[in-house]
């Protein structure tokens, strides 16, 4: 049991895309609702870009940079309570923080998509210069 837990849970880091669909179907099947499965898809599925980005900086560079994927959340999410204190004149938690959380998952959704190129790239080329 404990060996397929880790297979899914490795499954669901490695590839995001798996999980946004699982959780997709999952919850319209459930709400019936297009919309609101989306958002619920986008809203687990960020929580695996962030784990998949770490592990894709250890496998690249060989060295966890966690303390930079953190500092970006919190400068983030500085800035989105800043902008919408600016723009609103009073912070409506549920609000900004479905905001931030987007927009995580927009960030982190890029950089995935960039590092895979960039790790595919690396490797290519690393197998090149030894033939």
């Amino acid at each position: 049991m404990t060996g397929f837990l880790s297979v899914a849970a490795a499954t669901l880091v490695t590839l995001p895309l798996v999980g946004y669909l699982l959780m997709f179907i999952f919850s319209k099947q459930l709400t019936k609702n297009h919309k609101r499965s989306v958002q619920r898809a986008i809203d687990f599925s960020t929580l695996l870009l962030i784990i998949s980005n770490h592990f894709l900086i250890v496998v690249i560079w060989g060295k966890s940079y966690l303390w930079l994927i953190l500092l970006i959340l919190i400068i983030l999410a500085i800035i989105f309570v800043l902008y919408h204190w600016k723009v609103r004149q009073e912070i409506e938690y549920t609000r900004v923080f479905k905001g931030y959380w987007r927009m995580n998952f927009l960030l982190f959704f890029f950089s995935y998509v960039v590092l895979i190129i960039y790790g595919i790239v690396q490797r290519v080329s690393g197998v090149v210069a030894i033939l």
